[in-house]
C-alpha cells in the first residue's frame, strides 16, 4: 500500500499531466511512484534471459547507439536503425529528451544496484524503439495504445492509471473517435509479443525492420492504423483552435 505522501505525489502528477499531455516528466513521476514491485519482477525476469549478461557488461549502453546519428544513418535502408533515425528526425526528438524528462521526474531509485539501474535506464531509452517496432505514432492515441502494449510487457500499475486518464479525457473531448478498440488491440499485441525488455536492440538495429517484427512477434496495429489519420486531424484542429 502507498502512504498518503506518495498518493499525493501521484495525484499531483496526474493533475499536471491532464493539464499538459506533453509533460513527460509527470509520466516518469507516476511510473516511478507506482512501479517498484513491477520493476523488481521485470529485472529478475531479465536476469534469467540468455543475453542478460552480454547486455549488462556491454562496452557502451544502448543510448550511445541511439544518439549516434552517423552510425544509424550507416545502417541499411529498411533496417530498424534507419527507421528509428527517420522517426526521430520526423518527430524532432532524441534519446536525450527521455533522459532529461526522467531526471526532471526524479530519476531512478537510489535503492537500485548498478546493474538494475542499467536495466531500468535501458528500458527508458528504448521507448521510441518500441514506437518504431510496434508502428504506434506519437499522437495521443498512439501513445495510449503503446502504453497498453507496455503494460502487458511490464505490468506497472501506473501505466493503467495513465491509460484510464487518457481514455476518459478523449471520450470527453471527442467521443466520436471511439478509441477503445485501438487501446484494446494494444493490450492484445503486447500480450502476444516477445518480451521486449530482453531484446538485443544493438543487434536488432542492424536488421531489416520486417525481420525484427517477425523475431519479436509484433503484428500490425490495424485498429490504430484505421483511425490514426482521423485522430491526428482532430488533434491539429484542437491545437489550432487553442491558438
Amino acid at each position: 500500500m502507498f502512504g498518503f505522501g506518495k498518493w499525493r505525489t501521484i495525484a499531483t502528477a496526474l493533475q499536471k499531466l491532464i493539464a499538459d499531455k506533453e509533460d513527460t516528466k509527470q509520466v516518469f513521476i507516476i511510473l516511478q511512484a507506482m512501479g517498484r514491485r513491477s520493476g523488481i519482477r521485470s529485472y529478475k525476469r531479465f536476469l534469467k534471459n540468455d543475453n542478460a549478461e552480454k547486455i549488462l557488461t556491454a562496452d557502451k549502453p544502448l543510448v550511445s547507439y541511439l544518439k549516434d546519428r552517423d552510425w544509424l544513418a550507416a545502417q541499411a535502408e529498411g533496417s530498424l536503425g534507419r527507421a528509428y533515425l527517420d522517426f526521430t528526425t520526423t518527430e524532432q526528438i532524441s534519446a536525450d529528451g527521455l533522459t532529461q524528462a526522467s531526471v526532471d521526474g526524479g530519476g531512478t531509485s537510489s535503492e537500485l544496484t548498478d546493474k538494475h539501474l542499467l536495466f531500468s535506464e535501458r528500458q527508458r531509452d528504448a521507448h521510441d524503439l518500441w514506437h518504431v517496432v510496434t508502428g504506434y505514432g506519437r499522437d495521443g492515441l498512439g501513445e495510449l495504445a503503446l502504453l497498453a502494449f507496455t503494460w502487458r510487457q511490464l505490468g506497472n500499475p501506473g501505466i493503467l492509471m495513465i491509460i484510464a486518464m487518457g481514455y476518459h479525457a478523449s471520450m470527453r473531448e471527442a467521443p466520436q473517435l471511439r478509441i477503445g478498440k485501438a487501446i484494446r488491440e494494444g493490450f492484445s499485441i503486447g500480450r502476444r509479443a516477445a518480451w521486449l525488455p530482453a531484446a538485443d536492440w544493438e543487434y536488432l538495429l542492424t536488421r531489416p525492420i520486417s525481420e525484427v517484427r517477425r523475431t519479436l512477434n509484433i503484428t500490425p496495429p490495424d485498429a490504430y492504423n484505421s483511425m490514426a489519420d482521423q485522430v491526428r486531424e482532430f488533434e491539429r484542429a484542437a491545437l489550432a483552435a487553442a491558438e
